[in-house]
């Protein structure tokens, strides 16, 4: 048996255009996902039907996403999902409860941790695009007797990639050797750690304890770094799609990709037997007028289209008016557009409205972004 635990808000400081009124795993991508879609369903198709989600802030559309986990099958009575809102345990203290890693979010639910009865726990970011076979995985962890088996990919490494990535070096065997932080001034190709983290039970259980005692507050740099010489730490190669988002400009070119490149759009949503799950919403059909016109993009149901649509991505309950032109941009859910609007590289958030004859544009470096709820 095996369970995960899924970080929501790691990484909310990446976006903090997108991720100032949520939480990075209710991040929408891709028409009608959540980021929080891939790690969750990733495991659910792996069997793992024990799913926690932890928590801290800025919570309330994560939870109004995931529900009670019925559209992941984990509505059920014993496992199925369950969010860790702050203030679980005695060590999150009478302040606020904020972590800014995943040692510091295992410690705020130590009493889940150490009433857990599985053999594996799989740790899993929020923000990493991929369908990973996370069985295959384990297995692969349950064969080799290791501590921690690490998820990698093998990438072309630029310095400034490399300095906000954890750089995995390892022997013929796939066991650890080194594992190095953040470094800076490395390129080419490198194992880089795509985080997700098979780990045996009983070792997360003394890891969080010995976390607790000494003050230890990074995975990466007080657990594989300082252990790998002794400890048995084993990568796990993964070479399907994987994006994850550092600035906004990493989320507006990882969703243009989309467009570009069925093969990756394919990677993805198209795994047999995988699929990404997400909330399930009965909208009415998109509808286009007879003046429409749509080229090279992805449009979610409940739309209504009466201009024109190139290389975009539309929410559920985008409006595009009369000889409006949408271009190169990213509408979230119910945003509203009048008549003559255009837009270029905008990536516009939920209730936005946008009045008759206006022109924004941005770049493909630098798109412009507008706030949640407001009008121009």
């Amino acid at each position: 048996m095996t369970e995960g635990i899924i970080f929501s808000n790691l990484h909310d400081d990446a976006i903090p255009e997108l991720t100032k009124v949520r939480t990075m795993a209710s991040l929408p991508f891709a028409c009608r996902y959540r980021l929080i879609d891939f790690p969750l369903s990733n495991m659910v198709n792996s069997g793992i039907n024990s799913v926690y989600v932890v928590t801290t802030r800025n919570y309330q559309s994560l939870l109004d996403h995931v529900g009670s986990g019925k559209d992941w099958d984990l509505a059920r009575r014993s496992g199925g999902l369950k969010v860790m809102t702050p203030y679980m345990s005695a060590f999150a203290g009478t302040g606020i409860a904020r972590f800014n890693s995943r040692m510091e979010a295992l410690k705020s639910i130590t009493n889940t941790i150490f009433n857990m009865t599985s053999d594996y726990v799989v740790l899993s970011d929020c923000d990493g695009i991929c369908n990973i076979n996370i069985s295959d995985m384990i297995a692969q962890h349950e064969r080799t007797g290791a501590d921690i088996t690490v998820a990698v990919k093998k990438m072309d490494v630029t310095p400034e990639k490399a300095a906000r990535s954890v750089i995995v070096e390892s022997d013929e065997e796939g066991r650890i050797t080194e594992a190095l932080i953040r470094p800076s001034r490395i390129t080419g190709e490198h194992d880089v750690n795509i985080n997700i983290w098979v780990v045996s039970r009983r070792y997360l259980q003394v890891m969080v304890h010995d976390a607790m005692a000494r003050n230890l507050t990074s995975m990466s740099r007080d657990f594989l770094a300082r252990n790998a010489a002794f400890a048995k730490y084993m990568i796990y190669r993964y070479d399907g799609f994987y994006a994850n988002f550092s600035s906004l400009q990493d989320y507006f070119a990882c969703s243009m990709s989309l467009l570009g490149d069925s093969g990756e759009r394919n990677s993805i949503f198209s795994v047999k037997n995988r699929p990404i799950i997400t909330k399930v919403r009965n909208s009415t059909p998109t509808k286009y007028s007879d003046d429409a016109k749509v080229k090279n993009s992805l449009i979610a149901d409940g739309c209504v289209i009466e201009g024109t649509v190139e290389n975009s991505i539309l929410f559920r309950g985008v409006k595009v008016g009369k000889n409006t032109v949408i271009k190169n941009s990213i509408l979230f859910q119910d945003t509203y557009t009048g008549s003559s609007v255009n837009l270029n590289c905008v990536i516009t958030d939920k209730n936005v409205v946008i009045r008759d004859y206006r022109t924004l544009s941005g770049s493909e470096s630098m798109p412009f972004c507008i706030e949640k709820g407001k009008m121009i």
